[in-house]
């Protein structure tokens, strides 16, 4: 019995489909917690951004699973990043306490848009000379983690958000992560993990599982530990590397500088020419000889 035959063109669009469905779940989850925050259901809207985030890492490694990568699908994931990211964070965050500290949690809350804002543009322009073993600056998944984990903090311990003191510890955390997220910070990527010449994945699924059985005991509290901890560790690497003379830049990813200076010296006496191919007058006697060549057999050949 003979299957019928599919269409090649319905599967192609299909599995390009595929991973634009999932950004575009991480577009609506980011648009749910914008009314929700709207309409002070504060619970709701911290967990609507972490399921954007959830949405966000897959969407990402489906298109790479089935090669269906783009440049439609990075740019839909760019603009879909900025509202879940960028826009519903802070007005999640202005909404639930910043409006208090009337303008001063204003300028809080447009830090941080505009720094999730430049570092969502930094991360398309500089895709292709960054180490891909760091994010260069906290990327914007991590610090709308921050700042949703602080408010599900709040709201699930009921904390008292009228006091002043909330307040101002909610508008530090909101322009650490603008802040943080434009720095030329690195911040591990986890990209490479698995890799022979990396590290064994073994430990860190380890680790991984030790870390989701601490984050059930108390999910905001954990979540919001976890969030810190993360941004706190990229000055850590920052000012390790910086002691030991590494330099992690967006331009040549990890190298040491030793090392930089060592292959340009390299490079200078690998690459000393014959004076015969760098002597002008010597290159223009060869093509003048030859063109002399060439016009005596088109003589002898015109004799003939």
């Amino acid at each position: 019995m003979t299957q019928p035959k599919t269409n090649p063109l319905s599967r192609h669009k299909g599995i390009y489909l595929l991973p634009n469905a999932f950004t575009t779940g991480n577009l609506f989850a980011g648009f749910f917690a914008i009314i929700q925050a709207m309409n002070g259901y504060f619970l709701s809207a911290s967990i609507a951004i972490l399921i954007a985030m959830l949405l966000d890492s897959m969407d990402g490694r489906v298109a790479r699973l089935t090669n269906t990568q783009s440049v439609f699908g990075e740019q839909y994931d760019s603009m879909s990043d900025m509202v879940s990211f960028g826009a519903a964070p802070a007005m999640v965050m202005y909404e639930f306490v910043l409006q208090d500290l009337g303008r001063f949690g204003l300028v809080a809350a447009f830090i941080y848009i505009a720094g999730a804002a430049l570092r969502l543009a930094r991360f398309n322009a500089n895709i292709a000379v960054v180490d891909s073993r760091y994010f260069q600056g906290l990327p914007s998944p991590a610090g709308a983690g921050i700042v949703s984990s602080f408010v599900l903090f709040c709201v699930t311990y009921d904390i008292q958000i009228s006091h002043w003191l909330v307040a101002g510890v909610a508008a530090v955390v909101t322009v650490f992560a603008g802040i943080t997220m434009v720095t030329n910070i690195p911040y591990f990527s986890g990209k490479k993990i698995g890799s022979k010449t990396r590290m064994s994945v073994v430990p860190v699924m380890l680790g991984l599982i030790v870390v989701f059985s601490f984050v059930l005991i108390s999910p905001p509290l954990m979540l919001l530990l976890i969030f810190m901890l993360y941004a706190i560790s990229g000055y850590v690497i920052f000012f390790v590397k910086h002691k030991k003379g590494i330099a992690v830049s967006d331009a040549y990813g990890e190298m040491d500088l030793h090392e930089m200076r060592g292959q340009q010296d390299l490079f200078m006496q690998n690459n000393t020419f014959d004076e015969e191919v760098v002597d002008p007058i010597a290159k223009i006697k060869e093509v003048v000889q030859s063109v002399n060549d060439i016009k005596s057999v088109n003589d002898v050949n015109s004799e003939k």
